[in-house]
C-alpha cells in the first residue's frame, strides 16, 4: 500500500516531549470528512441501486437428477464480477483513508477489475489508472477510457505490480492492489455477497445445497469468500478452483506452496496469474482443476448455442470444470446441483476468443474440446 506524502501544510511541529507529556492530537479536516462522507454515500448506494444478479439453469436432462447453474454476473453495471470487488476495495480503501480527493487511485489489472474500479472513481470524482498488459483486449481499454480512466500498458505482465506502486509514489495517489487485498475488502460473512446471494437463490431448488462450487482465480478472492461463506455456514458444499494453463495457483495450492511461479502469462484473460497472489487462500479450496486454453475457448463457443449469448473465457474455464464434476456425479449415480460463474460478456473478446484467425496464430485447436462438450450435454459423458 502507498500512503500519500504530507504537503508542508500537514507536516507535524517538532515537539520536544518530557517523559511525562501529555498529547492529544485531532488531525480531523472537516472538508476531508465531509467529501469522505459523501464518497462512501455514493458507493454504497451503487449496491443499494443495483439488483442481485441472475442465476441461470444450463439445460441437463431430467432423468441425470443434476442440476447446473450459472451466477450470471455480466449484469452488473460494470459488466462482470469484478464490479462487486471493485466496488468492496473502493469501501475498504476510502474508510482506511487510503484514497483521497483529487489524488488518483491506481490499480494493475488483466481488465475488468480496471473497468470496474474506474466506474467507482469516476462516482467519487477522483482519477483512476490502469496498469495492464499490452495484450489485454481493446474493448477493455476503451471501457476504462469511457468511464474516465487512463491506460497505462506494460510489454511484461508481470511488471504490472512494480509499476502500479511506482505511479502512486510519484503521483501520491493510492495503489489499490487488487491482489492483495480482494480476500480481506469483502464481507464473507454475508451481506449480500456473491456467496450468500446464491445460496439465497437455490432455497426453493431441488438441491438447494449444491454438491459445488466452482470459481476461477484471478485475485483468488472470490474464492476465499466462497469457501469461507460455505465454513462459516457450516456447509457441505466443495469449493473447485479453476485455473487456466500457464497459471501458478494450481501448483501452488498442489504442494500448499505460495512461492511457486511460472515464466509464462495466461491466455485467459481475468484469470490465472504467474504467481500465486496473496489473495488465494490455499487452504480454504477442496479441489483444483487444470484446464487446457482449447477446453475453455471450446465450452463458450458450444454454450453459446445453449445459452443464446457469448460468455468470456473465464466463464469457459468454469463450466468445463463443472462439466467435469456433473460427469463424475452422473457415472456415481448422485444427484445434486453444481453452481459456477458466468464472469463476462463475451463481446469483449471478439477478437481473440471467438475469432479463428487468433486461434490459428495462438496454434489453439478446439474441435476435439468442441466434440466433447457436445457429447456431454448428450451423454454426460465428458472423458475422451
Amino acid at each position: 500500500m502507498t500512503t500519500a506524502p504530507l504537503t508542508s501544510s500537514e507536516s507535524a511541529p517538532a515537539l520536544a516531549l518530557g517523559s511525562d507529556s501529555e498529547l492529544d492530537v485531532d488531525r480531523r479536516d472537516p472538508a476531508y470528512r465531509g467529501w469522505l462522507r459523501e464518497a462512501v454515500r455514493k458507493v454504497q448506494a451503487d449496491g443499494n441501486r443495483s439488483a442481485d444478479t441472475h442465476l441461470l439453469t444450463v439445460p441437463l436432462p431430467a432423468e441425470w437428477g443434476i442440476d447446473l447453474y450459472l451466477k450470471d454476473e455480466s449484469t452488473h453495471p460494470t459488466g462482470s464480477l469484478k464490479h462487486r470487488l471493485a466496488r468492496s476495495l473502493f469501501l475498504y480503501a476510502l474508510c482506511n483513508g487510503w484514497v483521497r480527493p483529487g489524488r488518483p487511485v491506481i490499480e494493475a489489472s488483466s481488465g475488468s477489475t480496471a473497468v470496474s474500479e474506474a466506474y467507482f472513481a469516476k462516482l467519487i470524482g477522483v482519477p483512476f489508472v490502469a496498469v495492464m498488459a499490452r495484450t489485454t483486449a481493446r474493448s477493455k481499454i476503451d471501457l476504462i477510457e469511457f468511464h474516465g480512466g487512463t491506460c497505462h500498458l506494460v510489454d511484461n505482465p508481470c511488471e504490472v505490480y512494480e509499476v502500479s506502486a511506482r505511479l502512486a509514489a510519484e503521483t501520491g495517489g493510492h495503489y489499490m492492489d487488487q491482489f492483495t487485498y480482494a480476500e480481506r475488502a469483502t464481507d464473507w460473512r454475508g451481506n449480500n455477497n456473491i456467496a450468500d446471494s446464491i445460496f439465497r437463490q437455490l432455497e426453493r431448488e431441488p438441491h438447494p445445497e449444491p454438491a459445488w462450487i466452482v470459481a476461477a482465480a484471478g485475485t483468488g478472492g472470490t474464492s476465499a469468500t466462497l469457501a469461507r461463506y460455505v465454513h462459516y455456514t457450516q456447509r457441505a458444499t466443495g469449493i473447485c478452483v479453476a485455473d487456466p494453463e500457464n497459471s501458478a495457483f494450481f501448483g501452488g495450492w498442489l504442494g500448499q506452496d505460495p512461492s511457486v511461479t511460472t515464466t509464462v502469462g495466461s491466455r485467459i484473460e481475468g484469470i490465472g496469474r504467474q504467481r500465486v497472489e496473496p489473495s488465494f487462500i490455499l487452504g480454504a479450496v477442496d479441489r483444483m482443476m487444470r484446464v487446457p486454453d482449447a477446453a475453455s475457448i471450446a465450452t463458450i463457443r458450444v454454450l453459446e448455442g445453449v445459452l443464446g449469448r457469448k460468455c468470456g473465457a473465464s466463464t469457459g474455464t468454469g463450466v468445463w470444470a463443472a462439466f467435469k464434476l456433473v460427469s463424475e456425479m452422473k457415472a456415481r449415480g448422485e444427484r445434486g446441483s453444481v453452481v459456477t460463474l458466468l464472469c463476462d460478456p463475451g463481446e469483449r473478446y471478439l477478437d481473440k476468443y471467438y475469432s479463428d484467425g487468433w486461434l490459428a496464430e495462438q496454434g489453439i485447436d478446439i474441435a476435439p474440446y468442441q466434440e466433447r462438450v457436445e457429447r456431454f450435454l448428450l451423454t454426460g459423458e465428458l472423458n475422451r
